[in-house]
């Protein structure tokens, strides 16, 4: 910044501010003189940039106090791949935020969110040739998000991209999917919204291991273009669902940045879609479908591959408008952020 003041992101408002540093090392907002510090992972690693109340005993800030595993950092790798881990969970957790989704707070019967980063475990056993002993399956159980690190290597991904013959394999793109089971668990699972769900869906109770075998033993159902948003959408309706919540937080994030900046689509100016509860579902969805077709057409000229190599057909738009209208049932009690912002 200009005016050469160091900058943190502060949670409890959704706001990155500029700071004073006292004489006591206390970090305080410039203008109304808060008193914070920086979350411990920014002193100790550099990994971090959300800060920490002064009266908070904790010396973690809200989203690092959510990792619960980290990696091994004696290997000097891992450093990185755990800033970029923190990294990508940090923005998941922006957006779960401005949509105003429960977080922080343990609900009695509901899952409590947290976050394990894990390796596989290696074996030297013949020589210099590593051998896997053990593999972290990235996935969701009981609350707790499990992230294999490799995830976090370029290499890596891409390869197991290719592998899996995926147009779409990105980090956030795991957080956000991850999520959705998450999510799932508090506004579906025991609720009335189970048969709603299911009409669109599909039925969960159908046994999601024999799913998952089928799909990856056979591929995706034939015609899956014609109700699906993505192949592994059509193994089961809980990935059905974890997909299409992905791709609503990959729709509302990109918009909310396009707005920030100002984005225009042939003289459409990008609605920032969480700045108000009453975004209709038609205006977010017809900024996304003009705005991913500049920004195809942008990387296509610069020889890189769509931003967004997706197709959504009719079914699929149905279940983005259903999780669009679930999350604005979810959160009518708690306040927007402009709204607390006064």
């Amino acid at each position: 910044m200009s005016c050469q003041r160091p900058l943190g992101f502060i949670s409890e408002t959704g706001q990155l501010a500029a700071f004073d540093i006292g004489f006591n090392g206390t970090w305080y907002t410039a203008g109304d003189g808060e008193p914070y510090r920086p979350c411990a992972n920014y002193h100790t690693h550099n990994i971090c940039n959300w800060m920490v109340r002064e009266d908070d005993p904790n010396p973690l800030c809200r989203s690092c106090r959510l990792t619960k595993v980290i990696p091994d950092l004696s290997k000097p790798q891992n450093l990185e791949r755990w800033f970029k881990m923190e990294s990508a969970k940090r923005r998941l957790l922006y957006s779960l935020m401005t949509l105003g989704l429960p977080i922080w707070e343990p609900v009695e019967g509901k899952p409590e969110l947290a976050f394990h980063f894990m390796e596989d475990v290696t074996d030297d056993e013949y020589g210099q040739e590593l051998t896997v002993k053990s593999t972290v399956v990235t996935g969701h159980n009981n609350g707790t998000i499990t992230l294999n690190l490799k995830e976090a290597e370029d290499s890596s991904r891409i390869m197991m991209r290719e592998k899996m013959n995926e147009r779409y394999r990105t980090l956030i793109g795991h957080f956000r999917h991850e999520s959705g089971h998450f999510y799932w668990d508090w506004l579906i699972r025991g609720t009335r919204e189970l048969a709603s769900f299911r009409a669109l869906f599909g039925d969960e109770s159908i046994n999601y291991p024999a799913a998952l075998k089928r799909y990856y033993d056979n591929g995706p159902i034939d015609d899956w273009q014609s109700c699906w948003i993505s192949p592994y959408a059509s193994s089961h309706a809980w990935e059905d669902w974890a997909e299409t919540w992905a791709h609503y937080l990959h729709i509302v994030d990109t918009l909310d940045t396009a707005a920030y900046y100002g984005v225009a689509v042939a003289d459409n100016r990008v609605t920032q879609p969480t700045s108000s509860r009453h975004c209709s579902f038609s205006q977010l969805y017809d900024d996304w479908c003009r705005l991913t077709t500049m920004l195809n057409g942008l990387n296509r000229s610069m020889g890189l591959d769509d931003a967004y190599p997706f197709v959504i057909p009719g079914p699929a738009q149905k279940k983005l408008e259903y999780i669009h209208e679930l999350i604005k049932r979810s959160v009518t009690s708690s306040p927007t952020q402009n709204e607390a912002d006064g």
